[in-house]
Order: structure tokens, then C-alpha cells, then sequence
């Protein structure tokens, strides 16, 4: 069995939207895209090329990110940027899925179009041998990963500002689940990396007293009384 591992550059109000570019995804009215690029250090790239290039893996695009790196990445992987032509090679080379209504074919190398039930696809891709499946961006394809419980692990980048709107990562149809934190790592600018892998159901409980005063239940009763007024 592959794992699914989501990769995504979040504010701190969980906003995923169009973090390259004003031109990524203006869906919505979305005026703030490129409000990741101030961030970058070099710590980030070498997280890039060593955590998620850095082993095998194959991709699983939507039609937007798939669009967006088959417009970047085969035309720079003679970059003088050290870095840059790595991930180019990598990204070129490595095999890609892409889930699209609308596209006739996928001419960037080694990639397929997956339609109609792309869900029964996507389950047995999952159940095939092979590297780990990376999803990058691509919001709208993850809802539905998420709403089919299909992500094992979240590697989360989470960028130190807020925008108040935009496309969320986890959105309206997410599964409950409980995450288990695997590795985080903080660079210069204040990003936080983390990865997280699934930690089984939610688990509530409460911080009441077991035993209340008559004073404490005296209390709850005034605050519950003053909530409904």
C-alpha cells in the first residue's frame, strides 16, 4: 500500500490558495496570490530537495498545479540555480497522475490523465507497489481526498501571516481525524514545517472538576444563565 502524502504552503489562518503567484488561482476575487515568496530561505530549499525530492516518489496533480509546473519545470532544468535544476530533474523525471474534467492530454513527461472514476483510480493506484504519492497544491482535488479519507500524511507549511478568505485545506466534507506531529522544523523567516501523520479518532474530555464545590456548580450555573440571555 502507497501513501498519499499532501504537501501544502498554509497561512495561519489556513488559507492554501495561490501561494506562488497572483496568477496561480484569482478564484473567488483572490487579490493576495504570492504571499509565500517573501518567505524563502535557503533552509527551505534544501528541505525542499532533501525531505520532499529527496527519495523516490510519483505525483498527483490537478489541473491547475498540474498546468502551472508544466509551464515552469521542463524549461528550467538548465538553471544556473544549483537547486533549481535539481528539483527540475527530479519534478521532470518522477511519474505524474493528473486528475482533470477538461484536459484532453498531459504532454509534460511521464504523465497520465486519470478520469472518470477517478476515485476508484486513485484507491488503486494507492494499492499498487511503488514510491510514495506526493500531492502539491492542487486544493480542490485534495477536499476530495480528504473527503474520501485517502491522505495518510500532511507535510504542512505553515507561513507567518493571515489573509482572512481564500480556499482552505481543510474545508466543508473533512473526516475527523486526530494528527500525530512526525517532525517540525522552523526557518529563518518564521515558517513553520511540519509533518503529520494519522492519529486514529478524535478523543474529547473536558478540564470540569470531577468533584464540584457547590460554588463551582453554583458558578456554571451563572454562566450558562448569562450565555442565553
Amino acid at each position: 500500500m502507497r501513501k498519499i502524502i499532501a504537501n501544502t504552503f498554509l497561512t495561519l489562518d489556513g488559507v492554501m490558495q495561490a501561494p506562488g503567484g497572483p496568477e496561480e488561482d484569482p478564484t473567488g476575487g483572490f487579490k493576495y496570490g504570492g504571499w509565500s515568496v517573501n518567505y524563502w530561505d535557503g533552509m527551505m530549499g534544501k528541505v525542499i530537495m532533501e525531505g520532499l525530492l529527496g527519495k523516490p516518489f510519483d505525483l498527483l496533480l490537478g489541473r491547475k498545479t498540474y498546468e502551472i509546473f508544466a509551464a515552469h519545470w521542463p524549461f528550467v532544468k538548465n538553471d544556473p540555480d544549483k537547486l533549481n535544476a535539481m528539483a527540475a530533474d527530479k519534478l521532470n523525471s518522477a511519474k505524474k497522475y493528473v486528475v482533470s474534467k477538461t484536459l484532453a492530454k498531459a504532454d509534460w513527461k511521464n504523465s497520465t490523465l486519470i478520469k472518470g472514476d477517478v476515485m476508484k483510480k486513485i484507491i488503486k493506484l494507492k494499492e499498487q507497489t511503488g514510491p510514495e504519492i506526493q500531492v502539491h497544491g492542487s486544493s480542490n482535488l485534495i477536499q476530495t481526498l480528504l473527503e474520501h479519507d485517502l491522505i495518510d500524511e500532511f507535510r504542512v507549511w505553515t507561513f507567518p501571516l493571515a489573509l482572512g478568505g481564500g480556499k482552505r485545506l481543510f474545508g466543508e466534507g473533512t473526516i475527523l481525524t486526530s494528527l500525530k506531529l512526525i517532525d517540525c522544523k522552523i526557518s529563518t523567516t518564521g515558517v513553520i514545517i511540519a509533518t503529520y501523520a494519522r492519529g486514529g479518532k478524535v478523543k474529547t474530555g473536558s478540564v470540569a472538576l470531577e468533584n464540584p464545590t457547590e460554588a463551582e456548580l453554583a458558578r456554571r450555573k451563572k454562566l450558562v444563565e448569562e450565555s442565553q440571555q
